[in-house]
């Protein structure tokens, strides 16, 4: 019992603010806000995406990358931008590493990628000197490139060096 007598009602009433900042979806001081309007203006359609990828029923311009969540060791699904160029997949990430598939590999830089339905392993390697903008026009699909190029906030290339050969389907499907 709370010594003014008011009970746990007043307790609860007391520690109200302790949850606030975990109902924040993005660190502001990491995020910028263009970022975060973006992001949320594509979440549903990335999870179609990402569904349609899975599947294998999504369009050529979309590719799917696998990374290990740098904090809880889980498989991450991202969908992005079809940049295969032969053993090299080139990736811009449009808001650098505020998104956090990118803090995922830059953490474990072993990743997959499927690209027209079949998963290549490789290695992501972060290239901060690279100009994104000139990168993403060499990009194949390049309506893809140009709206990455418009909602980016802070774009960073990404050169993933794929193992050679395709990899084995695994038991899951995914």
């Amino acid at each position: 019992m709370i010594a003014n007598g008011q009970g746990a009602a007043a307790d609860r009433r007391d520690r109200s603010h302790v949850h606030t900042e975990r109902r924040l979806r993005y660190n502001r001081d990491v995020r910028s806000r263009k970022y975060r309007v973006v992001t949320t203006l594509e979440r549903g359609s990335n999870w179609l995406i990402r569904r349609a990828l899975r599947a294998g029923f999504a369009p050529r311009a979309f590719a799917l990358l696998e990374t290990t969540g740098r904090r809880t060791g889980l498989t991450r699904h991202t969908p992005v931008g079809n940049g295969l160029d032969g053993n090299t997949f080139w990736l811009v990430a449009a808001h650098g590493t505020q998104a956090g598939y990118v803090r995922n590999l830059q953490a474990e830089p072993s990743v997959r990628v499927k690209v027209g339905g079949v998963w290549h392993a490789g290695t992501a390697v972060v290239l901060p000197g690279d100009d994104p903008a000139a990168r993403s026009r060499t990009l194949p699909y390049q309506w893809d490139a140009a709206i990455g190029r418009m909602m980016a906030s802070a774009p960073l290339t990404i050169r993933i060096d794929l193992d050679p050969g395709p990899e084995p389907k695994s038991a899951t499907g995914s």
